[in-house]
């Protein structure tokens, strides 16, 4: 298992809430596909709202992925990477979405990569852990030794406002 950027992490788990949330409980396929539709054919005219996770919701059904690996490799850097080569590693085969596929190459490129990355991660899961990063889990090891009393100065802060340097007896 390979560790993934934690912003990947978060966005691939956003994206699962963005489509539960779509679906509706009971599933509303019809709805869900509409709003997919609008998405892609949104981007495939070059506009678009930029943002990674609806963009990643209109791929990740239409989306095939030719490189495994190499796009693992591509998530352990959530900022930077090579937009060309992630293009690469993926295909959309459907002519409205392969028309956003070219659309979203040539005008959101890094955002594109990050979205791409999003949704393999959504559809692979099992190929990568997720650091839980949840206060739960930060605070499970914390014996609470590094808490400093809100109603007390420290030194340090008391020290910033010492004029003259005098440390008044201590």
């Amino acid at each position: 298992m390979r560790r993934v950027h934690p912003e990947f992490a978060y966005q691939s788990r956003e994206l699962e809430g963005q489509i539960d949330g779509i679906l509706g409980d009971p599933p509303n396929r019809k709805n869900y596909k509409s709003m997919v539709d609008a998405l892609v054919s949104e981007y495939a005219s070059g506009g678009g709202i930029e943002d990674v996770n609806m963009l990643a919701f209109a791929l990740v059904d239409h989306i095939t992925f030719s490189d495994p690996k190499g796009l693992l490799a591509e998530s352990e850097d959530y900022e930077f990477g090579d937009p060309a080569r992630v293009f690469s590693m993926a295909t959309c085969a459907a002519p409205e979405a392969a028309k956003m596929y070219a659309a979203i190459e040539e005008s959101f490129p890094d955002l594109a990569r990050q979205a791409i990355i999003t949704a393999f991660l959504h559809k692979n899961p099992r190929l990568w852990d997720d650091d839980d990063q949840s206060l739960d889990q930060l605070a499970a090891n914390d014996d609470g030794d590094d808490e400093i009393d809100d109603d007390e100065a420290t030194d340090d802060f008391a020290q910033m406002f010492d004029q003259d340097g005098d440390d008044h007896g201590r």
